[in-house]
């Protein structure tokens, strides 16, 4: 029989401290019985000889020393199903939607297991997400967590929905879904994602977590866990390919950062907490395919860099677990480009396992090395017109400096509903390339040129 325990020591933030317990588990579910009845939920953050720390999911208002502590004896778990696709859960799980409760066809632990190395398969599919940055230039292959690193005020969350109405595996007919978790968000927020999944019909294959800013910060480290959880069962279950899409992991660490404070632990770099890269790392090394198994687990997981700074320690850890980075820039964002994706600053380090003949088209490293090599010396150039004039400038030069902004103005600017497919990416990439001359083309194989360029496909039709 379980006991109740009126031992409540102090609350502090979060944190209730409950002191001569029997011994308890990490993790083990809490339940606090208020003195007017009402229950608040809550787990288990540390344990020791005397003293038991629990975080409280809704907060510690109302709880003082009379309130009744009750330990669970289970862990937090997730009710999981295929019906889930198409429902919109809070941050703990519980639906924002009007419909029912989750009928679970199980119930899953939301720590998730680590995938053993061994068994890990390497990603190289090639997903597909209509935006020509993205899968020209920085491909994203499944089982890869490739994060989208932005600032305050740029447009993230639409990028993020726009991958979510989009992302698909070109040729295949194989299950595709979406897991969607926002953490730390604004009502106005929450109400535009859960419009857009709903008008644009994205929401029918789709499982989405919104968790509100005015939502207790505990919630927001189990938020992410939630999500991966689901997106676990869907994957190696179901047999289904799941996108990851987190947004935004700033908030995360900073729900981190206020817990730790609570605990009056030593802080680490910028007052996060010292342990705050093996935390990253359990969430983002949830991704990945398993030999075996038919499904797979894709990560997006997107931050906003404070002050831009891509050396905070959210970003910097991040770039560390990850496998690459999509980087949003502020310049092209004030010239009005969407979306604004700085290539220069961007990297997918899986690009070359996805693709190639028989999964994108021969052509695309060779072309993809040629777009950054040619805007790299359209943005050098800007610079020296900007001492010398623009009158100073070879005939060359000035084809390159006109290349520059013609691909930000045609190849990186696109509408927030449009979707390429990787065949117009490409063609788009050949296309701007004939505004250089053709001995310019040093990254590109001849052969590539006379498959591909228009002035060669012009004169063999």
């Amino acid at each position: 029989m379980m006991k109740d325990y009126r031992t409540i020591t102090e609350i502090a933030g979060p944190l209730v401290f409950v002191e001569k317990t029997e011994p308890v588990m990490y993790g083990e579910l809490v339940s606090i019985i208020l003195p007017d009845g009402s229950q608040k939920r809550g787990q288990v953050l540390d344990t020791s000889k005397d003293l038991v720390a629990v975080q409280i999911f809704e907060g510690t208002a109302g709880i003082d020393r009379a309130s009744r502590v009750r330990f669970l004896g289970e862990t937090l778990k997730m009710p999981v199903s295929r019906n889930m696709l198409g429902r919109i859960l809070s941050g703990a799980g519980t639906p924002l939607d009007g419909g029912p409760d989750i009928i679970s066809e199980k119930k899953l632990d939301i720590t998730g297991a680590a995938i053993n190395p061994y068994a890990r398969e390497s990603p190289k599919e090639f997903i597909q997400t209509g935006i020509s940055t993205i899968d020209g230039m920085n491909t994203l292959v499944r089982g890869q967590k490739l994060p989208i690193f932005s600032g305050s005020g740029l447009p993230h969350n639409d990028i993020a929905l726009q991958i979510a109405r989009q992302a698909k595996v070109p040729g295949t007919e194989e299950e595709f879904a979406v897991v969607f978790a926002a953490m730390g968000i604004t009502h106005e927020e929450a109400d535009h994602f859960m419009e857009d999944f709903e008008r644009t019909g994205a929401l029918q294959r789709a499982v989405v977590f919104l968790n509100l800013a005015d939502d207790a910060a505990i919630e927001r480290i189990i938020t992410p866990r939630l999500a991966l959880t689901t997106a676990e069962y869907l994957a190696f279950e179901l047999d289904m390919h799941v996108l990851v899409i987190l947004t935004d992991m700033t908030n995360y660490c900073e729900a981190l950062r206020q817990i730790g404070a609570a605990r009056e632990e030593v802080p680490g770099r910028r007052g996060y907490p010292g342990y705050m890269y093996t935390d990253l790392a359990t969430l983002y090394e949830r991704a990945g395919k398993i030999k075996g198994k038919k499904g797979s687990i894709t990560q997006v997981p997107i931050l906003s860099m404070p002050g831009d700074d891509i050396t905070h320690p959210i970003p910097d850890l991040s770039a560390y677990i990850t496998e690459g980075q999509i980087v949003a820039d502020r310049g092209l964002h004030m010239r009005g480009i969407y979306p604004p994706i700085n290539v220069s600053a961007s990297l997918s380090r899986l690009m070359n396992a996805g693709i190639g003949l028989g999964m994108t088209r021969d052509d695309h490293k060779a072309i993809s090395d040629q777009l950054y090599a040619a805007y790299a010396e359209g943005k050098d150039l800007r610079g020296l017109v900007a001492i010398v004039g623009k009158d100073a400038l070879s005939e060359r030069d000035r084809k390159f400096l006109e290349f520059a902004d013609l691909f930000e103005d045609r190849f990186v600017r696109q509408g927030v509903n449009e979707g390429r497919s990787i065949e117009d990416t490409l063609n788009l990439s050949w296309e701007l390339v004939t505004n250089l001359p053709e001995e310019a083309l040093t990254r590109i194989d001849r052969k590539f040129i006379e498959k591909y360029h228009p002035a060669h496909m012009t004169r063999t039709a």
